[in-house]
């Protein structure tokens, strides 16, 4: 949680921990450029749904190639982080490549 920039973002597993999702929440009415978030593993965070896409007729910010890499540099507590656009009044789910 991010409750200085409004967002929110969490961790979902399937229940046999092969499978991980990243849900981020921009619950503000601007892009926000440049937005570094901590993830739990290293690896290729591939852009699953975005609420944002233009496909629901919206401005369609979100990760260039529909994917980010993971950087080892350390944030919100995480060994690992992404650079991310986070769309506005958006919701992006992330899947990690296996």
């Amino acid at each position: 949680e991010d409750a200085q920039r409004s967002v929110l973002a969490f961790v979902r597993r399937s229940a046999d921990g092969r499978s991980e999702v990243l849900v981020v929440c921009n619950f503000t009415p601007g892009v926000q450029r440049g937005y570094r978030l901590g993830v739990p593993a290293a690896g290729t965070w591939r852009e699953r749904i975005n609420t944002d896409s233009e496909h629901y007729g919206g401005s369609n910010v979100g990760c260039p190639y529909g994917a980010a890499a993971s950087e080892p540099v350390p944030c919100h507590g995480r060994a690992q982080s992404l650079l991310l656009d986070l769309p506005p009044l958006a919701t992006v789910f992330y899947e990690r490549d296996r």
